[in-house]
C-alpha cells in the first residue's frame, strides 16, 4: 500500500477518491468515518478534501487485529 504521509507523497490534501485509492477503503467507509467525526474532512466549494495528516491519524487510531487500541 502506498503511504499517505505528506512527507512521502508531497501532497497536503486528498479528495475522497484519492483517499480510497491510497487506503483501500470504500467510499461508504470514508464518509461513515467523516460523519462519526473519526476522520476530519474539509469543504472547498462542493469538493470534500481530507488532509494527509488527518488520514494518517485516522488510520493509526484504528484498533489492531488483536482488538487493542493503538493510540
Amino acid at each position: 500500500m502506498n503511504s499517505i504521509r505528506p512527507e512521502v507523497t508531497g501532497r497536503a490534501a486528498y479528495s475522497v477518491a484519492e483517499v480510497m485509492i491510497q487506503t483501500g477503503l470504500g467510499r461508504d467507509s470514508i464518509y461513515r468515518a467523516i460523519k462519526s467525526k473519526q476522520l476530519v474532512a474539509h469543504k472547498m466549494g462542493r469538493r470534500t478534501i481530507i488532509l494527509a495528516t488527518d488520514v494518517q491519524r485516522y488510520l493509526e487510531s484504528l484498533p489492531t487485529m488483536d482488538g487493542g487500541e493503538t493510540a
